[in-house]
């Protein structure tokens, strides 16, 4: 009996048009749609599915569009009857992943992160935050170089995503992180690839968004999980709502820690996981975790189909 986990996918997933075959084949992908539009006051659903690419690469509205399509990919699996034993999401995949648990509604998650874009793009000027993948150098190094940057320049560079083997994103101040991509080079790394964001994302420079956040989370509603969601900050699953709300505060300006994340559900049982929303990037860092272990998607009705075969098959 296979052990199913569903992971959603953060940042940098977004794609015009995403989830439109299962957005027109599925009531229940539609319904996701129209319930965005109405909680935001605008039609995401006409930003997703027509652009412009310019606006849809804005914090602010990328957030809460990922999130609907993968609330709305979702509930086309939990319409098929694909259940999941535990679940995660990367930064803001952390909230999807709590929408399909049942801690927090659709309509409130779509707002929050629309507000949690926002003050992420507005906690530091563009221009003068930066981030960049770090590709094979042990984790602890580039730990130390960053914390050794910061100390020599006073100014703010953390690693911040450990996504994969061989894979650590840093992120603060332009300058910090340009002299620390040099030093980490320097020491090793066989790459270091800056990103096109406009924030240093999960660093100590997002504290200011990570205070306006707890403000409007605190007038959210939060319910119990029905099903274990590993936070992002400690990489320990959790179903208490006060907890879990606490974690999306520190979430914020701390790091997503992706690989133990994955770990966890590993040492869970789980043997098979589901990407569920736009693009495989978590399929690739799961992949790199370990290999033995299956990898599937959902993201338009051609992946759906795939999955739910391999579901009928397995079972």
């Amino acid at each position: 009996m296979t052990k199913v986990a569903f992971v959603f996918p953060g940042q940098g997933s977004q794609a015009v048009g995403m989830c439109k075959d299962l957005y027109e084949a599925y009531p229940v992908a539609h319904r996701i749609f129209e319930e965005a539009d109405e909680a935001l006051g605008f039609s995401m659903t006409d930003l997703i599915m027509q652009g412009p690419e310019e606006a849809l690469r804005l914090t602010e509205n990328t957030q809460p569009a990922i999130l609907t399509a993968s609330v709305a990919c979702f509930e086309v699996l939990k319409e098929k009857g694909l259940t999941c034993a535990m679940a995660g999401g990367h930064s803001l995949g952390e909230y999807s992943a709590l929408v399909a648990a049942g801690a927090l509604s659709f309509a409130d998650a779509v707002r929050t992160v629309k507000s949690r874009g926002k003050f992420m793009q507005e906690a530091v000027p563009v221009g003068e935050g930066a981030m960049a993948a770090i590709i094979g150098l042990d984790p602890d190094k580039i730990d130390s170089i960053c914390q050794e940057t910061e100390k020599s320049c006073g100014e703010a560079v953390q690693a911040v995503n450990f996504n994969c083997p061989g894979q650590v994103v840093i992120a603060g101040a332009t300058a910090a992180v340009n002299k620390a991509v040099e030093a980490l080079k320097a020491a090793g790394a066989k790459r270091a690839i800056l990103l096109n964001v406009s924030a240093p994302f999960h660093s100590t420079l997002m504290t200011p968004a990570a205070k306006r956040l707890a403000e409007v989370l605190d007038k959210v509603t939060f319910h119990d999980a029905a099903f274990p969601v590993v936070a992002n900050v400690d990489a320990q699953p959790e179903t208490k709502a006060d907890v879990i709300k606490a974690n999306l505060v520190k979430q914020a300006d701390h790091p997503v820690r992706w690989e133990k994340s994955v770990h966890t559900m590993l040492d869970a049982g789980i043997d098979t996981f589901v990407e569920v929303g736009p693009g495989r990037v978590l399929s690739g860092f799961t992949k790199k975790i370990d290999r033995s272990k299956t990898s599937l998607n959902v993201e338009n009705v051609e992946s759906l189909e795939k999955t739910l075969a391999y579901f009928k098959e397995v079972r």
